[in-house]
């Protein structure tokens, strides 16, 4: 790949080394201290051994470094024998662009002939399969990424295909306002970025960002066309752009063979729903009296109109928007006004690929990482401690939002001290040092610990008096302590020192016993309260019940004391939102923010000055998440009421609202299957169910959609937004009458028409969303005849095919019988008669019913998750307003 460039640079450049500002060059594989400048490029390179401590150093064979007698930094590797994860951490400049390129070199280092496979990782995501093709050459991957921590981790995952290896490193500072894209991060497409009119390739110095430009003989860069190649000489300095390309890249082109024909550059993905990102060079390399003038087309698309190169000016066309299709066409179409035909010079391709997965808290990566270097942990702790999943460090358990809840190291060789960074991993919950080689006292900071449950001590050498904030919590039954066979160990108040020496003294018999005795007494004292705290706390939720109730009755408006301890300040609000420095959303209400309080993600919704009855929408949702609780709606974590700011803080729903999901938009969106909808639909059935049922007085809802149904980290669904709700007066009646509101498109027409507000309208609603689910189609459509979902689906259910009523995107991978029955069940939702509605206590069995079928299908079910069950009693919906479908 690299022969033709090698031969120019040898033709034309005299090159002096020196460090490159930006550059971080490493051979992997070469001894501990070397550094040297690689003589034909110029390019410092320094050895891996600081940035990993794994993996065995090897030389390729010595015919093929002969091959490579020019290239120093080809000739060593480091390959990965042991281990499933092995990572290289490298210091980088947080927010910064980085052009990133990993080469990898086989070269028959292990006298095996056999090429492997293995795993690229960039922190916890996916960058690429490896695969070695070649023994004989090189290959490269490439991206440009923004770190957004002050280090990337690269690893590479042992797939059981071959050892793991990699031959060189290279990071390159690219300017921050340069391959700017809306989402993601950039993969050289196919190696396409292409020298169009040369036979060279080049790379730095010749390009300053060392971009590997290829040339035309590279199969991929002709685009299949017949084109003329120009050239031209150039000058430098060259008036460019702030991509640089360079004069060398710019002293050639191509033109079409046929002056009148257009410039085609086209190409088919793999997949239609790929991201690309193109990058075009331009300039005009000769004088004449002539004109070139052409427009830019863009997949039958006009994108820039009547464009004319500049003479030795470069002009840079970009994406400012990904493009996809099945088939990707740029075509530069000669206007009526030019005589000369369309000209390029370079062009770079580049797809979009997600490596935005969240990483694990930093300050338990700091700390786990102090805790590994000073005990020298000898375990595959590689990568990032919590992520991706599979690759959890041994020993270690981690909750949702990737923090630290497990800490295992027992037997595992440790002496000295209990470490304080132990302290900084806030939300520990067990912490096992058992049968190691620990001295020194029982730490006062393990007491600070305050999700601490477990605590295992055994089998070590610690001594002194065990913290009485730690006796206490274990005596209250708040931690399991265990500190049995630590000779020197004793409660706090009966350790005694000897006489003659000053040492600390026994401890008479195992603490173990003394703390089970101790355990067991008080758990014969909580059980004796308990009982009568059981009776108080139910005796003081029935009275705070009838007091809320009393309130809403009587108009007095006392929710904002019912939960002082929900409180915060303004200040507060800034703290927790950094300054509203994240937007995550936003709305009628006003701006949604991300926020943290104690190192957990929450979401801070602020009332915008200019929300019509914003007021009355933040009261009506804290009155009544206030006395709400469900695992299907949105918890209200706190509130602020200060003046003129005035906010709700709810959990945070880290995958967005479903339609985002639906629609394509929530970038980080896997493809949401047939079982993943019926889920969602159960657990937003199950919401609304519990606000007709579970709730007395009963809540409507009044604005279902499906923005409104947010998604946590494991696709559980739950209902949001409740400024709108009302709570069904209790006086006999069948609805209430109120103004008009919610959303068009899901508002029930018979409320709409009558200002009757019932349950049933919150079905319809439901309906709507249903309906969204199972089509994928827009609730609202142009035409007023066929415009509302329900009308269209209607229609589709007279000719009998379900699969023409599914969302196409699905592929038809879905059970046939679950698939009508939804549509049955959302149909009767949406009756223009709310009498033929079903009630959501009978929604809610029939969808379990579904959902359960389709499991059945796939294999997945086993009655074990209850979200998704099937209830013991069947209800079926009443045929008679069920679609004549089937």
């Amino acid at each position: 790949m690299w022969m033709s460039f090698y031969v120019a640079v040898l033709a034309v450049l005299l090159i002096q080394a020196h460090a490159q500002p930006g550059f971080i060059s490493i051979d992997c594989g070469a001894e501990a201290g070397v550094n040297y400048t690689q003589p034909y490029l110029g390019i410092d390179y320094v050895s891996d051994a600081d940035f990993i401590n794994t993996g065995v150093s090897e030389t390729i064979a010595t015919e093929e470094s002969n091959r490579y007698s020019y290239q120093q930094q080809l000739w060593k590797l480091r390959s990965f024998p042991e281990g499933k994860r092995n990572c290289y951490k490298i210091s980088v400049t947080r927010g910064t662009t980085y052009l990133i390129r990993t080469t990898f070199l086989y070269g028959n280092y292990d006298g095996l002939n056999k090429t492997p496979q293995f795993d690229l990782f960039l922190g916890p995501n996916h960058w690429v399969k490896v695969n070695i093709q070649n023994a004989s050459r090189d290959q490269f991957n490439e991206i440009i990424h923004v770190p957004s921590r002050d280090y990337v981790q690269i690893c590479l995952i042992n797939t059981d295909h071959g050892t793991p290896f990699i031959t060189a490193i290279e990071f390159r500072t690219l300017k921050n306002d340069t391959y700017v894209t809306q989402f993601g991060s950039l993969e050289l497409y196919n190696f396409l970025r292409c020298d169009l009119g040369s036979n060279t390739s080049y790379r730095y110095p010749v390009d300053v960002y060392d971009r590997v430009w290829n040339d035309r003989s590279w199969y991929a860069c002709n685009f299949g066309q017949n084109w003329k190649p120009l050239n031209a000489f150039i000058p430098e300095p060259l008036n460019q752009t702030d991509y640089k390309p360079g004069a060398t890249i710019m002293s050639t082109a191509v033109e079409p063979e046929n002056d009148s024909a257009p410039l085609v550059i086209s190409w088919q993905p793999k997949d239609e729903t790929e991201l690309f990102y193109v990058y075009m060079h331009f300039t005009e390399l000769f004088t004449t009296n002539q004109t070139r003038q052409f427009n830019v087309i863009s997949n039958g698309e006009l994108s820039i109109p009547n464009f004319s190169p500049q003479y030795h000016n470069v002009s840079t066309i970009s994406s400012t928007s990904a493009i996809s299709g099945k088939v990707i066409n740029f075509s530069l179409e000669r206007t009526k006004n030019s005589t000369l035909p369309p000209i390029i010079s370079a062009i770079e391709i580049y797809r979009v690929i997600d490596l935005q997965k969240p990483e694990t808290f930093q300050g338990d990566v700091d700390a786990i990482t102090s805790i590994k270097s000073a005990y020298g942990v000898k375990r595959d702790w590689e990568g990032d401690p919590c992520a991706p999943a599979a690759y959890l460090w041994d020993g270690l358990n981690c909750n949702d939002f990737l923090r630290i809840t497990t800490l295992n190291l027992s037997s595992s060789g440790l002496s000295g001290k209990i470490h304080p960074s132990i302290s900084n991993l806030t939300m520990l919950e067990k912490l096992d040092l058992s049968n190691n080689n620990l001295n020194g006292e029982v730490p006062d900071f393990l007491s600070q610990l305050q999700h601490l449950k477990i605590l295992n001590l055994e089998k070590n050498n610690l001594f002194g008096s065990i913290p009485s904030a730690l006796v206490q919590k274990s005596h209250q039954g708040f931690l399991s302590l265990s500190a049995g066979q630590n000779p020197y160990l004793c409660e706090s108040g009966q350790c005694k020192e000897k006489e003659k020496n000053n040492t600390v003294t026994p401890i008479v018999a195992s603490i173990s016993g003394v703390l089970i005795l101790l355990i067991a007494v008080a758990i014969l004292w909580i059980l004796k309260r308990k009982k009568s705290k059981v009776e108080k706390f139910t005796d003081s939720v029935a009275s705070n019940h009838r007091s809320l109730i009393s309130q809403q009755s009587t108009g007095k408006d006392n929710s904002f004391q019912q939960l002082k301890s929900q409180m915060y300040s303004y200040y507060d609000v800034l703290h927790i939102t950094n300054n509203f420095s994240t937007i995550i959303g936003k709305g009628g209400f006003g701006t949604v923010y991300l926020g943290f309080i104690d190192d957990t993600p929450v979401a801070v919704k602020m009332l915008s000055p200019s929300a019509v009855h914003g007021y009355q929408q933040f009261q009506a949702e804290v009155k009544l998440l206030i006395r709400v609780h469900h695992k299907n709606l949105t918890s209200l974590i706190g509130y602020c009421n200060e003046g003129t700011n005035k906010g709700l803080i709810y959990e945070y729903m880290a995958k967005g609202n479903l339609r985002e999901h639906l629609s394509g938009k929530y970038n980080e969106s896997p493809f949401l299957s047939w079982k993943d909808r019926l889920r969602v639909a159960v657990d937003a059935a199950l919401g609304l169910e519990y606000l007709q049922n579970g709730c007395k007085p009963p809540i409507i809802h009044r604005d279902i959609k499906s923005t409104n149904i947010l998604l946590d980290e494991h696709f559980q669904a739950k209902l949001s937004d409740f400024g709108l709700s009302k709570a069904v007066p209790d006086d006999g009646r069948s609805h209430m009458s109120t103004i008009v509101a919610g959303t068009v498109g899901y508002l029930d027409p018979h409320y709409h028409s009558s200002n009757r507000l019932t349950q049933k309208s919150d079905v319809y609603s439901f309906g709507v969303v249903l309906l969204e689910i199972i089509t994928n189609q827009a609730v609202m459509a142009g035409n007023e005849e066929s415009g509302h979902i329900s009308e269209r689906v209607r229609s589709m259910i007279s000719k009998g095919d379900i699969r023409a009523v599914v969302d196409s995107s699905l592929e038809g991978d879905f059970d046939i019988n679950s698939a009508w029955k939804a549509v049955e069940i959302a149909m009767a939702c949406v009756s223009p008669n709310p009498n033929e509605r079903p009630m959501m206590s009978v929604v809610v069995i029939e969808l379990q019913e579904t959902l359960a079928a389709e499991l059945a299908r796939t294999n997945h079910y086993s009655g074990a998750d209850l979200r998704y069950s099937v209830a013991p009693v069947s209800m079926a919906l009443n045929t008679e307003y069920m679609p004549l479908a089937r």
